[in-house]
């Protein structure tokens, strides 16, 4: 590869400027744009996170004793444990994944073993590296597939800078490479202006693998590794596609962008940034606990063992993957469960050990639903208001509509399953569903919400309380 198009490297002052920036009450302030109370937990993975930030700083033989704090989030569903994980990985940058304990199984049976979660780590790392890598290359990529393409407008006739130039090449000749080239440009100046975009043309593409149904669970994920990708193996055969000019210029672009990035220094790369930074949320993992006062039989067997798996990659172990051997001793895992039914002390007391940090989030009250429908960057009501304006409808809400939202979400949480914020999305879409199905007919309308227009909707459930009809 040219060195002129080699892949810029991330930058490599983030590190020193984040640690300058994201402070405890930093990360806390930004996590509160998003998610309404729960300052316990707030705190606590901000405390997580910048402790990282300081290992970071240490001298490397301190540095590799300094071990995560894993936190065990305990709180009902739809209170903000996954938000709070999923917005943490974003502000550090972090490889983050969010797996189901519940889909793992002990090793022996049917099913994904504990280790591919590290190789789904390691794969969204990798796709992070590649995209900070690529927007150095999406230049000289888009460059090149616009050359391809006009390599296909213009079949036989070659690029200027293949043709041969001779001092003794004759008139007529001389006459024709200008012709050739003239003709080029002007292709590439319609190309541009998107005036080919709708011609066809047929490119070659990477055909699909084969489906292979003689494995499954464990076999696959390891003949994977054994392999270095079954991709590879099966899908070298490439095949002919006719497409339009504009899918084929973003689908030559991509081609393009992945020839440009080194494989082996992105692999390094997100195998670094795994390994150093990665973030782990396994939820419900409530779900594997052996529950107090039932024998240990049957699936509950399986629970202990799936937590006995779990055991040494939270301790820290080297788990192989395609992309070579992972070490997970520094990866920050974050568990959280509801624990209606189990609790924290039903999970075997090695895996609990592994979880010093406990935050309990609290339940959601009418209060907290106010301010969720209103104060997040990406409150529902800001989000309906939006979603409707693009068919010309003027949407707003008064104080007394939001706060009767929120009395009619926390009393059916109170009377039914509670599912937290989440039943705040089920409100609104039965308040907005008629209107939602007439918008396109409504261009210029303006439609307030108040009090009796919540009312109206919900008139059997304020006079019945027929939680069954209106929420579930």
């Amino acid at each position: 590869m040219s060195d002129d198009f080699a892949p810029a490297r991330p930058n490599s002052d983030f590190a020193s400027s984040s640690f300058e920036l994201m402070t405890p009450r930093k990360i806390v302030e930004e996590l509160d744009r998003y998610i309404i109370g729960q300052e316990k937990a707030k705190r606590a993975v901000a405390i997580a996170l910048r402790n990282r930030m300081r290992r970071q700083r240490l001298p490397a033989d301190i540095r590799d004793e300094i071990v995560p704090k894993n936190i065990l989030m305990i709180g009902p569903t739809g209170v903000g444990k996954t938000e709070i994980a999923r917005r943490l990985a974003k502000l550090c940058q972090a490889p983050f994944i969010k797996v189901e304990a519940t889909k793992y199984t002990e090793v022996g049976y049917v099913g994904r073993d504990v280790e591919s979660m590290i190789r789904d780590l390691m794969a969204a790392g990798l796709a992070m590296v590649k995209t900070e890598m690529q927007v150095g290359v999406r230049e000289e990529a888009d460059r090149r597939a616009e050359e391809r393409v006009l390599d296909l407008l213009l079949p036989g006739i070659k690029r200027p800078e293949d043709a041969q130039p001779s001092l003794s090449l004759p008139d007529a000749a001389a006459g024709s490479a200008g012709s050739a080239s003239d003709s080029r440009e002007k292709f590439r100046a319609l190309l541009r202006a998107g005036k080919l975009d709708a011609r066809e043309v047929e490119i070659t593409v990477q055909g699909n693998s084969p489906a292979i149904e003689i494995f499954s669970g464990n076999q696959m994920e390891e003949m994977e590794v054994a392999l270095g990708g079954l991709s590879g193996l099966f899908g070298g055969k490439r095949k002919k596609k006719s497409v339009s000019v504009a899918e084929a210029r973003r689908a030559l672009a991509a081609e393009e962008l992945d020839k440009l990035v080194d494989p082996e220094r992105a692999a390094e790369e997100a195998r670094r940034r795994v390994q150093e930074t990665g973030i782990v949320f396994i939820d419900e993992i409530d779900k594997i606990a052996n529950r107090e006062g039932r024998s240990s039989g049957g699936v509950d067997v399986s629970r202990e063992g799936v937590q006995r798996d779990i055991l040494p990659i939270v301790e820290g172990s080297t788990v192989s993957t395609k992309w070579g051997p992972v070490d997970t001793s520094h990866i920050l895992f974050i568990a959280a469960g509801a624990f209606n039914v189990s609790k924290p002390q039903d999970l075997i007391p090695e895996l609990q050990g592994r979880f010093p940090i406990r935050v309990e989030l609290e339940a959601l009250s009418a209060k907290d639903f106010e301010r969720i429908l209103t104060e997040p960057k990406s409150a529902l009501v800001k989000q309906y208001t939006q979603l409707l304006s693009s068919e010309g409808v003027e949407l707003g809400f008064d104080a007394a509509a939001v706060s009767r939202i929120a009395e009619i979400a926390a009393s059916a949480n109170a009377r039914t399953e509670n599912i937290g914020a989440r039943r705040l999305a089920t409100v609104m879409e039965r308040l907005l569903e008629e209107l939602s199905f007439e918008a396109p007919s409504m261009a210029g309308v303006k439609v307030s919400v108040d009090q009796a227009y919540v009312d109206s909707r919900f008139k059997d459930f304020a006079e019945r309380q027929d939680l069954s009809r209106y929420i579930l």
